[in-house]
C-alpha cells in the first residue's frame, strides 16, 4: 500500500469505526431490552444492588456485539476500499 493510499484509508477507517461503535451501542441496547429483567439500561458493574450474574451477562453480550460489529465494519470498509482503489488496505 502506498503512502497516499494509507493517508486516504486512515480517515475512512476512523469514521467507519466511530459509526460502527454507535451502531453497536444501539444494537446492544435493543438486545438488552429483550434479554434484561425488564430493565431499559444494562447494569453498571459498580451497582451492588444488581446481581453478579446480570452484570457479567450484560458485559459478555456487550463485548460480543461490539466485537461482531467491529469485525463487520472493518471487513466492509476494507472491501469497499479495495473496490475503489484496487489495492488491499493492509
Amino acid at each position: 500500500m502506498s503512502a497516499v493510499s494509507k493517508a486516504m484509508y486512515k480517515p475512512l477507517s476512523l469514521v467507519t469505526s466511530v459509526i460502527g461503535g454507535i451502531v453497536a451501542g444501539l444494537i446492544f441496547q435493543q438486545l438488552w431490552k429483550q434479554v434484561g429483567d425488564n430493565d431499559l439500561e444494562a447494569p453498571d458493574p459498580k451497582d451492588l444492588s444488581r446481581s453478579v450474574r446480570e452484570v457479567l451477562v450484560a458485559a459478555a453480550l456487550q463485548g460480543a456485539v461490539f466485537g461482531i460489529v467491529k469485525a463487520a465494519v472493518d471487513r466492509a470498509g476494507a472491501s469497499g476500499y479495495r473496490s475503489l482503489t484496487h489495492e488491499n488496505p493492509i
